[in-house]
């Protein structure tokens, strides 16, 4: 299928956007996508789309994607939140402020600005900017639990537990039952109350039996308890539910291997290196002995 867009005649934006798509090579998505800064036919929405694709490997060529961009949808938010993201790649500090300001000038209401700037803030470990970015944008959207669940996280994250529990609480409203089980789960994870984070999770599977992630997490729980058997039985229902995912064998095996059960870690193992044939590195180091 991704072989079809390559048979049909090249002349439109989608379809050079469509082979970018499927190419992992920097240099072969920068001949594809570079051209479309002239293309009478392409629009903001595919010029960002195309700088997107070039953000981590040519991100010189993605500015110059953005600013044509900009050139023909001079009022699109979207643009303003990218550059941001383009300069950050760049080391370029002065032009992310710069973006940033532009866009909340342009939209001081949307949160999108906010949001973004939490996770860059996030992702360099200033956790009280993350954290302050991550209230406005709460205030700015107040009816939004994804919202709030992040904001819940970065409150746990700086030790702030009983306002991060108030947090998820306030979301309550919106929230399927099992991802508030899963929300407060996770918190109690993060304080180290184990028991009480096993229940949770037992409730969570209680609401969602046919979810593997609230499986494979009161697998954890167990496991923290001491209870591998527990452990092994949540993490191979995770595994029967998620059959394409090799987290919850190698956290299995990982287990078994520092219990001790080194027959049993080899078995799980065997089975991941046959279903899991790209994963080597990651069944290597899950099931590696103790030094």
């Amino acid at each position: 299928m991704h072989l079809i867009p390559l048979c049909l005649p090249r002349n439109m934006p989608e379809q050079e956007l469509a082979i970018a798509r499927v190419t992992a090579e920097p240099g072969n998505r920068v001949r594809l996508l570079k051209p479309l800064k002239h293309h009478p036919k392409a629009t903001g929405a595919e010029l960002r789309e195309a700088a997107e694709l070039l953000l981590e490997g040519a991100p010189a060529e993605a500015r110059e994607l953005l600013e044509e961009a900009a050139r023909r949808e001079p009022m699109a938010l979207e643009t303003h939140l990218l550059r941001a993201r383009i300069c950050r790649v760049e080391q370029m500090d002065r032009c992310v402020q710069e973006s940033f300001k532009k866009a909340s000038e342009m939209a001081p209401g949307d949160a999108r600005p906010d949001l973004l700037q939490a996770e860059m803030q996030e992702g360099d470990g200033d956790l009280e900017g993350a954290l302050e970015a991550m209230d406005r944008a709460r205030h700015k959207a107040p009816g939004e639990p994804g919202v709030q669940l992040r904001y819940s996280r970065l409150l746990s994250a700086v030790g702030r537990s009983e306002e991060a529990e108030a947090a998820i609480r306030a979301a309550a409203a919106k929230l399927p039952p099992q991802r508030l089980y899963m929300e407060l789960g996770l918190l109690r994870t993060r304080e180290g109350r184990n028991e009480d984070a096993r229940r949770f999770f037992a409730q969570a599977v209680g609401e969602g039996p046919q979810s593997a992630v609230a499986h494979f997490h009161l697998g954890m729980a167990h496991f923290r308890l001491g209870n591998l058997d527990a452990a092994e039985e949540e993490l191979r229902e995770a595994d029967r539910l998620d059959v394409s995912n090799p987290q919850s064998l190698a956290a299995l095996c990982a287990m078994q291997m520092k219990a001790g059960l080194k027959d049993a870690a080899l078995v799980t193992k065997m089975d991941l290196e046959r279903r899991f044939q790209g994963q080597a590195e990651l069944i290597r180091d899950a099931c590696r002995s103790d030094p």
